[in-house]
């Protein structure tokens, strides 16, 4: 039995970055929170002439949560404005979406790229004179598939 050398490292899941491929700004991949990354496979039921003790169950094709980006509002978004052009105007022009783990030194840990992805929502929060907080925008994209880099 082979003992491993180095114990095993558990990065933080609080450095990250947010890559849109095309859309490039100071602040456009700072995000407080990326959710979303879940892959699931399915499974269909066949039954069995004569059988009926079971049925077969075969998977399906994965299935994706959409990908959540929330931030902080920024004004004159790049970003905003590409989810808004889908949203408004139903213009849609799927891009590529690289989610960065990121440690210390900002060299990426664990990358995710996304494919073809689109808005499919744009939230503003809720403006409430009693608290003291800042406006946050989240956006919701629907993507082909996902693959993770390394």
């Amino acid at each position: 039995m082979d003992i491993p050398k180095d114990p095993p490292f558990y990065p933080a899941a609080f450095s990250f970055k947010v890559n849109v491929v095309g859309i490039n700004g100071s602040y456009e991949g700072s995000f407080q929170e990326v959710s979303g990354i879940s892959i699931k496979l399915g499974s269909i039921s066949i039954k069995e002439g004569g059988e009926n003790r079971f049925e077969h169950r075969l998977p399906n094709p994965p299935k994706y949560e959409n990908l959540v980006l929330k931030r902080g509002m920024i004004l004159n978004s790049k970003l905003i404005t590409w989810a808004r052009d889908a949203v408004e105007n139903f213009t849609i022009k799927p891009k590529n979406v690289i989610v960065n783990l990121i440690d210390d030194t900002s060299a990426p840990l664990a990358s995710w790229s996304f494919k073809n992805a689109y808005p499919v929502s744009l939230k503003i929060s809720d403006l409430k004179a009693q608290d003291n907080a800042i406006v946050l925008e989240t956006l919701e994209l629907s993507y082909a598939y996902f693959t993770r880099v390394y």
